[in-house]
C-alpha cells in the first residue's frame, strides 16, 4: 500500500475519535450543568441518591455498554465506551450497595 493511503486512513481514525470524545464531553458537560454540578469530574464521581440520579447512573451504564459493543465493530468506539461504562456502572454498584458514602452533592 501507498503510505499516503495509511497516513490518510490513521488521520481520518484520530479525527473520528477526536470528534467523538469531544461530543461526549459536550453531552456530559451539558448533563452535568443540569443536574447542577460545577463540572465533569464532580457528576461522574457522585452517588446518586434520588430516583431521577438512579435512574440517569443506569442510562449512562447502558450507553457505555452499546457504546463498547459497536466498539468491536468500529475499533475507535471502544476507548469513547469503556468511559460511561466505567462511571455508570461504578454509580449503579455504589447505589445498589447502599454504602453510604459521604457525597460531593451539588450545593442547592
Amino acid at each position: 500500500m501507498d503510505l499516503t493511503f495509511i497516513l490518510l486512513i490513521l488521520l481520518a481514525l484520530i479525527l473520528t475519535v477526536s470528534g467523538l470524545i469531544w461530543i461526549a464531553r459536550m453531552i456530559l458537560t451539558k448533563r452535568a450543568r443540569a443536574v447542577g454540578y460545577d463540572s465533569i469530574g464532580t457528576y461522574l464521581h457522585a452517588i446518586p441518591t434520588t430516583d431521577a440520579q438512579k435512574s440517569d447512573a443506569a442510562d449512562l451504564a447502558l450507553k457505555g455498554v452499546v457504546l463498547t459493543i459497536l466498539g468491536v465493530l468500529f475499533t475507535p468506539l471502544i476507548i469513547v465506551g469503556l468511559i460511561p461504562l466505567y462511571y455508570g456502572a461504578r454509580k449503579v454498584t455504589l447505589t445498589l450497595m447502599d454504602l453510604g458514602l459521604t457525597d460531593s452533592s451539588p450545593s442547592q
